[in-house]
């Protein structure tokens, strides 16, 4: 397969999948639903999700149908990559499982900058944009959990930092260990 197709394959695949993951996070945190980037990110994934929703029910706050889709994306990248070089695995549902974790490593990518977003945004002022206001209602919950062990020092607040450090142990010490057990499954 030609190198700039699978370059434009991987990338339009990696943006559908984050924005289903932020769609997924978006509902899990009940962000507002006015916001205009919140329209936009349920308009784009609309046609993707819409008729899944119809055969997977949400359950609670948590939506199924929005994490299955996110992993189709994936698993059809994986697939078709590996079906053009005659690479194909024995279990085609091995790719299930790499399209799963391909999915964890880009959810702690989003919490990793969108972390470093709020940093910035306490530094010189949370701007008037939706976009940061949306940021601040997907990350803060996960930042709050490290707020309540973890009080300010001063006027300083520590806790942003050392959940930027938990993600980064996660991505350096655990995420590989994953990876190891899904590589066999592949082979």
């Amino acid at each position: 397969m030609n190198e700039t197709l699978i370059f434009i394959f991987k990338y339009a695949t990696d943006i559908v999948a984050t924005l289903l993951l932020i769609r997924l996070l978006l509902q899990l945190t009940q962000a507002d639903f006015y916001n205009p980037v919140s329209q936009g990110i349920l308009k784009i994934c609309a046609p993707i999700v819409a008729p899944l929703e119809k055969l997977i029910p949400t359950m609670g706050r948590f939506n199924l149908a929005v994490l299955i889709a996110a992993i189709l994306v994936k698993w059809s990248f994986f697939v078709v990559i590996a079906a053009a070089n005659g690479l194909l695995a024995p279990d085609i549902f091995a790719y299930v499982a790499l399209a799963a974790f391909e999915l964890l490593r880009t959810l702690i990518t989003i919490y990793f900058y969108g972390v470093f977003i709020l940093v910035i945004f306490s530094w010189v002022g949370t701007p008037p944009h939706p976009a940061a206001r949306l940021i601040g209602q997907v990350i803060l919950p996960y930042t709050n959990i490290f707020r309540r062990f973890i009080p300010p020092l001063g006027m300083i607040d520590i806790s942003p930092m050392v959940a930027i450090f938990t993600l980064m142990i996660i991505r350096a010490q655990i995420l590989p260990i994953i990876a190891m057990q899904i590589r066999p499954l592949l082979s």
